[in-house]
């Protein structure tokens, strides 16, 4: 066994360099880090050959005073930090002190800074051979220059594994696209082999941000954006979230910052996961750019070396209150609000404004009486009248309060299978109201005006054409009132006659014993009777034909890793989906027009109208600019 030596510097050095500079993104990432929390307004970032050749970071910051700039590259050594009380409430970007060391070993690292109170900067060099510094003096103006040149060029074993210079470039360019999203007060510009590639001035008013966030992640992005801003018990939540018609095939447009630094955390992707879920079709993922503001006191920021990740404090408390943020944002979403996104794409965000005033009128909102509007699906009116259309079967018309029961599950779903989902009632054979003048005193859907194949309504609206899929929103319709209907009642559960024995690990065990209350307010009544044995006495009268072992096995699952489940609730709203499918309008259903009003009137008075249960949309826009370039008008 050889005996116990000390690594020398250099080696320990190289050794943190593999956990801190996996590429020349990482690089770049510690180096523009270094330069925010220095106080910079501009940060200049030069990059060739992708990064092997040479990184430059200048930035107009506080810079460093020259006494310092030898101890600035050795490891441990930061002005960030000075006791414990500092690391476990850290505000700062950077705080380990091994960045410039860890660069150093593996490359040729040069530092020129200057001071406000010195006439003249101070250059320190230094190789990751010997890793000697040199100080010399230099021309600068107030604030730091770093250049890194050759990265890798003594480690050949790193350098082989580099990509190309396009791909390593792209990794440098979403990290600085991150940094610049983190902070709209900074300027940034990014030059590769002395072309301009990016160039963003500060962004101090809404308006700048919106152009940044347009820039950096899209236009389409922020034409679909729904913007945010909640406080409550100590945090705070703001930015963007996309409409889930603007849904994308990969993860690849989520950025989420905490106190302005960049994290990937699976607390929160569970939580935006969870909000998004009734509303984004299969295998889609949500876009988004947002913020949360926590006391850094409440915040583990020291967890890995890249600092990606974090540890909250109350986890818990984070997660709902990101998950019911935007949980709300998206129910709160009108038709108005896509029609913005729409229009915006063909004839610009200034059009927008004009041409949609009425986003906050009476129609727009769930339940408020508006003129000339033509009774609702199952009865409920939207001019107050006191009319009452026939029964379906098995299905009470009306408010939640006198509605769906979720007293027979079977019973329930046979009646909505064999119902058609619209009632025969002589106000629907009532002429159709005039659609308005031209005076902007239409609704968002407009009104309808035919019906295509027996399958989608055609509606005009002030901005164009509307195309509904009268069974996706009818869909929709009926999944919210079911579960309003649910909601506004007891939970009813289902003793079971013989109970339900599983085997299951010592630390499920502990789990469901932990949190027995929290299981019994869901319905479900887990027992202890082992040390790796549960007994299931009890589950929810809804699910009780469901697969009681899965449900409960998923339910630990969730509390094993989130500390928490919502498990009994996404099966219970599968179920009520189940039905609001087979209890909806079916295709070839001849609509009347005031019945396709009707419908049109419940959809703008419905939360998530836009998608149906499964995620597809419900309706789509066909602008008068796009049926004009159909028939070249206007050429």
């Amino acid at each position: 066994m050889p005996s116990i030596k000390l690594l020398s510097p250099r080696l320990a050095n190289q050794i943190a360099a593999g956990e801190v500079v996996e590429r020349p993104a990482s690089v770049v990432k510690e180096l523009v880090e270094n330069a925010l929390d220095a106080g910079a307004r501009r940060v200049d970032v030069d990059i060739e050959q992708g990064g092997a050749k040479l990184i430059r970071v200048r930035d107009d910051g506080g810079g460093i005073d020259e006494a310092d700039l030898p101890l600035a590259l050795s490891r441990h050594a930061t002005s960030k930090i000075v006791s414990l009380d500092d690391l476990e409430a850290v505000a700062s970007l950077g705080f380990r002190g091994e960045a410039l060391a860890s660069i150093s070993s593996v490359s040729r690292l040069a530092l020129t800074s200057r001071t406000a109170d010195r006439e003249a900067a101070s250059r320190v060099e230094v190789e990751g051979r010997d890793m000697d510094s040199k100080v010399s003096p230099a021309a600068h103006p107030v604030g730091t220059t770093v250049e890194v040149r050759d990265l890798f060029f003594n480690t050949p074993a790193r350098r082989k594994f580099l990509r190309t210079e396009k791909t390593e470039f792209n990794h440098v360019e979403e990290c600085l696209r991150r940094q610049a999203l983190s902070r709209f007060d900074t300027g940034f510009n990014l030059r590769h082999n002395q072309k301009v590639v990016q160039s963003l001035r500060p962004a101090e008013t809404p308006v700048d941000r919106e152009r940044r966030i347009g820039s950096l992640c899209g236009q389409k992005f922020i034409d679909n954006a729904v913007v945010i801003e909640s406080e409550a018990t100590g945090l705070r939540l703001w930015g963007w979230v996309a409409l889930p018609t603007f849904s994308r095939s990969q993860a690849d447009l989520q950025y989420f910052f905490v106190n302005g630094r960049v994290i990937r955390d699976r607390l929160v992707a569970h939580a935006v996961r969870q909000a998004y879920r009734d509303v984004l079709y299969n295998n889609r993922h949500p876009a988004f750019v947002l913020y949360l503001e926590v006391d850094p006191s409440s915040v583990d920021v020291n967890v890995h070396p890249t600092k990606h990740e974090v540890r909250f404090r109350d986890g818990r408390l984070v997660h709902d209150f990101i998950f019911r943020t935007l949980h709300r944002a998206l129910a709160d979403v009108k038709p108005d609000d896509h029609f913005r996104g729409a229009m915006a794409q063909s004839v610009g965000r200034e059009a927008v404004v004009e041409t949609s005033p009425h986003a906050h009128e009476p129609w727009s909102q769930p339940g408020a009486p508006a003129e000339n509007a033509t009774p609702g699906l199952f009865g409920q009116s939207h001019s107050g009248s006191a009319q009452q259309p026939q029964q379906v079967r098995g299905y009470s018309p009306g408010s939640h309060s006198e509605g769906w029961q979720a007293r027979d599950q079977i019973g329930v779903y046979q009646a909505l299978s064999q119902s058609s989902g619209l009632a025969a009632d002589p106000a629907y054979t009532s002429v159709a109201p005039t659609p308005p003048v031209a005076d902007g005193s239409e609704p968002p859907l407009g009104y309808a005006i035919a019906q295509l194949h027996g399958i989608y309504i055609l509606a005009q609206g002030r901005q164009g054409l509307v195309v509904v899929d009268m069974h996706a929103a009818h869909e929709r319709i009926t999944y919210e009132r079911m579960k309003r209907a649910l909601e506004a009642q007891d939970l009813k559960t289902q003793p079971l006659l013989v109970p339900l024995s599983l085997a299951v690990s010592q630390k499920e065990a502990g789990l469901a014993e932990t949190h027995g209350d929290e299981l019994l307010q869901v319905g479900l009544a887990v027992e202890r009777i082992g040390p790796e044995t549960l007994a299931v006495r009890q589950v929810p009268a809804l699910l009780r034909g469901s697969n009681t072992e899965q449900l409960v096995r998923d339910v630990l699952a969730d509390l094993s890793e989130h500390g928490q489940s919502d498990r009994v609730e996404a099966v219970t709203h599968e179920l009520l989906g189940t039905m609001a499918c087979h209890g909806s309008v079916r295709a070839n259903r001849q609509l009347t027009i005031p019945e396709m009003n009707a419908l049109l009137r419940d959809m703008e008075a419905t939360e998530r109208s836009g998608q149906c249960n499964h995620g597809r949309p419900t309706w789509t826009l066909v602008t008068l600019s796009e049926l004009d370039k159909l028939f070249l008008r206007g050429r």
